[in-house]
């Protein structure tokens, strides 16, 4: 059984991680999978927008799988599930140009919440509960802790990391770690809808939104203004931006072709 899912349908692709046995916790091959799938959903231009979710309604991914890497089957243990990361940046999404979509269903926890708080938008289903309880095991909430500040504040991101303790879905969405609640059975439909929606709009300025989006959490106000100013000169030659403008006009959808 496939411990990835990558499944298209249109303009979308659905990436589930497969392992509903272990809360979707996340060993080598998991790790390497996700990363993979995402970048073969960034490499092909038929695809606009990737929703990640976990399989079953128990998890979307409680991190890392600290029980198998602690095993003599791991040579490295829990440090090379660390390095591997480091290396491949996989809960940054750093290399993924397109919009991601977490539809988040039970357990959002450790190197599962950092897998979320990488993606674009987050979608919560109302039993989902979130937590980095790393401090607990004297290990880091790497990219979490760089990550979480920017979303839900100094002193909650602090509160949430140095205590360990879980928040449920309501307390997640009041604090911004989530942007929509649904209930259970409307996750995968509102995560679809709103990817649908992202995927209808122009490709080439949605991914120039998403860089300057993230790009705004570090770089200075002139580098992000140069960066700004550059992207938009090469936006307004294009194809796309000629469509829009011309769609609008017409009282017509437009269609956009990303080039």
């Amino acid at each position: 059984m496939a411990k990835v899912i990558y499944e298209t349908d249109g303009p979308l692709a659905r990436i589930t991680i497969n392992r509903p046995e272990a809360m979707n916790a996340f060993d080598l091959e998991t790790a390497g999978l996700l990363k993979d799938n995402l970048l073969k959903f960034d490499a092909d231009a038929d695809l606009r927008v990737a929703i990640i979710t976990g399989a079953g309604d128990k998890a979307f991914s409680a991190g890392a799988d600290l029980k198998k890497m602690n095993t003599t089957a791991y040579s490295g243990g829990i440090r090379e599930i660390w390095d591997h990361e480091l290396r491949d940046r996989l809960g940054q999404r750093l290399h993924v140009k397109k919009p991601v979509v977490a539809a988040i269903n039970g357990y959002c926890l450790a190197g599962g919440l950092e897998l979320a708080l990488g993606c674009d938008i987050r979608i919560a289903s109302t039993n989902a509960s979130f937590g980095a309880p790393e401090a607990r095991w004297s290990i880091l909430h790497g990219f979490g802790a760089m990550r979480l500040p920017h979303v839900v504040g100094l002193t909650m991101a602090l509160d949430f990391m140095l205590t360990g303790e879980r928040i449920d879905a309501k307390r997640a969405y009041e604090v911004g770690l989530v942007s929509r609640l649904v209930e259970p059975a409307e996750l995968m439909p509102e995560a679809e809808r709103v990817a649908r929606q992202i995927a209808a709009n122009g490709p080439l300025a949605l991914r120039i939104v998403k860089e300057l989006a993230w790009r705004g959490l570090h770089e200075s106000p002139d580098a992000l203004m140069s960066y700004y100013a550059a992207a938009s000169g090469l936006l307004h030659q294009t194809d796309d931006a000629k469509e829009g403008p011309r769609a609008f006009a017409e009282k017509r959808p437009a269609k956009f072709t990303g080039k």
